[in-house]
């Protein structure tokens, strides 16, 4: 999994502006914390499909917190398109 792409300025953090991102069509790429509360990282899922945007899976929202390079743990992330 290339976590590497989110040591990056085009990334969005948080489950909220994920989604608002998406419903814009501002996003390419979403990654998702499988440890994530279900019914909230499945409703983005379920936008980025509907929009064909990329959905990587990441197993801790621990990992996916330090590769946005933030210091607790997010349950979701996206990149924007340049």
């Amino acid at each position: 999994m290339p976590l590497s792409e989110l040591a990056s300025e085009d990334r969005v953090v948080g489950i909220r502006s994920v989604m608002r991102r998406l419903e814009k069509g501002e996003l390419r790429k979403v990654f998702l914390s499988r440890d994530a509360e279900a019914e909230l990282v499945l409703a983005v899922e379920e936008e980025a499909l509907r929009r064909g945007v990329d959905v990587e899976w990441v197993d801790e929202s621990l990992l996916l917190g330090r590769a946005c390079a933030i210091s607790r743990p997010a349950a979701a992330a996206g990149l924007r398109k340049r």
